[in-house]
């Protein structure tokens, strides 16, 4: 569905995207990792028709974007990080506004916007947009985004200025959208919220991809990467006995809570076990804690 091949934008002689190859399939929850600077507004910028590429192509849906992007904008929808509406217009209004560049006529349109304010929660407010809170604004982004229906939905640090609340009705509606056969691209730096709601996840940096797969193949390939020792958390119904072992570099023990997180050299479950049941201490639950996102994408930045 979304396909780039050897993407570049070059900016005052500095490559901005370079050289980037993607392949995103339909109805995917592809999620855009990288820092300030990455390169991946860029890219969107690129994928959306917005700006030319300086070489490469990027295509959706087989049509090359930088050839047909007036084409390209009737399947897509993108909600910019920084939404802008006009101040002086209810939210109602401004959707009315932006729907007519797509051919829908007054009931069509009615129709539309009615069921998009519903889906933000914007459906009753009266106010005009420029009293909006950010918040509010970012839900009005997210219902102009879905004014066509797209087929490929771009989201530029979606979740940037949304309360608890929004944030959770947020990856309701994307995992909606995506049931619904949509391809959903999401640029963010918030890790936890990528990894809550995507399938697939790419890494940037200085313009350059540098990793690329599911939460799970990343985590296999670089969860460990400057991180080889083990952590162990075991929770008991006894008191705990202090628990010795040569590779245990450190144990932090809880009374009160009969929890002990321990750092080892190497899984020394099988041998934390024994000791328990030697001593009568029943075990509540031991696991080996499992690297994160954040985990992840440092290991991927240290290597």
């Amino acid at each position: 569905m979304i396909r780039t091949e050897n993407l570049t934008k070059v900016y005052n002689g500095k490559k901005a995207v370079d050289s980037l190859n993607l392949e995103i399939a339909e109805g995917d929850i592809f999620g855009f990792l990288g820092p300030n600077g990455a390169g991946k507004s860029t890219t969107i910028l690129m994928l959306v028709g917005m700006i030319e590429p300086t070489e490469g192509k990027c295509f959706i849906n087989d049509i090359e974007v930088a050839r047909n992007p007036l084409k390209i904008k009737e399947i897509i929808g993108y909600l910019p990080e920084d939404v802008g509406f006009y101040g002086n217009m209810t939210a109602e209004q401004n959707l009315d506004y932006f729907a007519r560049f797509y051919a829908m006529d007054a009931t069509e349109r009615k129709k539309r916007i009615e069921e998009l304010l519903e889906l933000v929660q914007l459906d009753g407010v009266s106010q005009k947009v420029g009293g909006y809170s950010r918040g509010m604004m970012q839900r009005l982004g997210l219902a102009h985004a879905l004014l066509n229906d797209p087929e490929v939905l771009f989201l530029d640090e979606p979740t940037a200025n949304l309360d608890p609340e929004g944030v959770f009705q947020y990856r309701e509606l994307v995992k909606q959208l995506s049931d619904e056969g949509k391809t959903i691209f999401i640029s963010s730096h918030i890790l936890s919220e990528v990894s809550k709601v995507c399938n697939t996840i790419g890494i940037i940096s200085r313009g350059r991809l540098i990793a690329r797969g599911t939460l799970e193949e990343l985590k296999k390939e670089f969860g460990r990467v400057g991180a080889e020792n083990q952590k162990i958390i075991v929770e008991t119904v006894e008191p705990l006995p202090e628990i010795e072992h040569e590779d245990i570099i450190s144990a932090e023990y809880s009374e009160t809570e009969r929890k002990v997180i321990i750092e080892a050299k190497s899984d020394i479950r099988d041998y934390i076990s024994s000791r328990l049941f030697e001593k009568g201490v029943r075990v509540k639950e031991m696991r080996m804690e499992e690297p994160t996102l954040e985990d992840v994408f440092m290991s991927v930045y240290r290597r």
